[in-house]
């Protein structure tokens, strides 16, 4: 209507004005509600094709939607295990800090396992006392063999030097005997050399391996306990957290609640703009919003970032071939838009559904010199319909809380 009514001030008014004092006509007279068409032909037809071409350079150049939101993450809780709760820590909805408990589960399988392995180092270090023990008596025992086989070898030297003055002292079989007892005296030495090597190697391998092995289950055993308590990832607020004591927790079946994270939808508004303007739509554009949550007011943003890939071409995997024709219908070209000034989305309510607005500018490559007049003059004229479009959401902005609440029924 906005454009209709720009366009007959340049078409409609000056045929009409060339007909009354120009031709003498008046209204009511020869013009009438019958011979309008007639004596307004040329100025109706121009209007017409003027507000068609204003509107279609306006759209084209200054994208419009309303298929914008402010959006928010939202992070389900969940646990990693499952369990029956044994605690809450918190109602249907509250404020939760980073680390802070949410809910807990019953948790007496994994203290147990955790006593066990808690029990099982304490185990090897009383092996390790242990061995110690053995030591110092192995030490002992070495002492002791080692004087009885020095005992039988002086002996045995003793008779073997006899023997070699004079063969009639000292029998054969009995040298033969203390070299046997010799030897055997030497083997029960060894044995019980090895047998402290045996408990030193206890000591610096197999136990210390053992006690690393309990270490790890004792680290395996508090991991699962701790997992029995559900932690807030990050500062935000739990909403519609209904899970109570006794419930059973599953997580494959879902989620207990949904935690939002402090400060989701205050940086930047989501909105899809028509394929068509996929040329038109670029980083760094100027653009404004107006929100149902916060009437009457238009928030001038920015486009930061344009998504690469429309959603409605998407495709999986599956055991069937996907037909063209189940795309009903065509998707949109996302931009994100973030506030020119800090605090630009304050008293937006994350979620709310807006309208956009974004602004095309071509001053720089019409102060580049590169183009020819007539070119610059339509570039002006380009950016000079964009204030039409802005006078468009501010009557919209204004008229959105009436349209909702008295037409809606809102």
């Amino acid at each position: 209507m906005l454009e209709l009514l720009i366009c007959s001030l340049l078409t409609i008014v000056p045929d009409y004005l060339y007909r009354r004092y120009r031709q003498g006509k008046r209204l009511g007279k020869e013009i009438t509600f019958y011979s309008v068409w007639f004596e307004l032909r040329w100025g109706i037809t121009a209007c017409l094709m003027l507000t068609i071409g204003l509107i279609t350079v306006i759209f084209y150049n200054h994208p419009s939607t309303t298929n914008a939101v402010v959006m928010f993450r939202a992070v389900p809780i969940v646990s990693e295990t499952n369990g029956r709760v044994a605690e809450v820590h918190i109602g249907i909805s509250g404020t939760v800090a980073e680390g802070e408990p949410i809910f807990r589960l019953d948790s007496s399988k994994q203290v147990a396992a955790f006593e066990v392995a808690r029990r099982k180092i304490v185990e090897v270090e009383a092996g390790i006392v242990v061995a110690q023990a053995e030591i110092l008596a192995d030490e002992g025992k070495i002492q002791e063999a080692r004087a009885q086989h020095k005992q039988a070898l002086d002996e045995l030297e003793t008779k073997q030097e006899l023997r070699r003055r004079n063969d009639d002292i000292v029998a054969r079989r009995e040298i033969e005997r203390l070299e046997n007892l010799t030897a055997g005296r030497e083997a029960a030495l060894a044995a019980v050399i090895a047998t402290k090597e045996a408990a030193q190697a206890r000591i610096t391998t197999l136990l210390p391996a053992e006690r690393a092995s309990a270490e790890a289950a004792l680290a395996q055993a508090q991991t699962d306990l701790d997992k029995t308590i559900i932690r807030a990832g990050v500062n935000g607020r739990v909403e519609q957290f209904t899970l109570r004591v006794g419930d059973i927790v599953n997580p494959f079946m879902r989620p207990a609640g949904v935690l939002i994270p402090q400060g989701a939808g205050r940086i930047a508004l989501q909105a899809g703009f028509s394929q068509i303007e996929a040329q038109i739509m670029k980083v760094g554009m100027v653009a404004e919003v107006a929100c149902l949550s916060k009437p009457w007011v238009v928030i001038p943003m920015v486009v930061t970032q344009m998504q690469d890939f429309i959603a409605a071409g998407q495709l999986r995997s599956g055991e069937q071939l996907v037909d063209v024709q189940q795309v009903s219908k065509p998707g949109t070209l996302l931009a994100f838009l973030e506030p020119l000034h800090a605090g630009g989305l304050d008293g937006v309510t994350p979620g709310s559904s807006c309208i956009a607005n974004a602004y095309s500018s071509n001053h720089e490559l019409i102060a580049s010199g590169k183009l020819s007049t007539g070119r610059k003059i339509v570039l002006h004229a380009v950016d000079a319909v964009g204030l039409v479009h802005a006078l468009l959401l501010r009557i919209q902005a204004l008229v959105l809380p009436i349209q909702m609440l008295v037409f809606g029924g809102h």
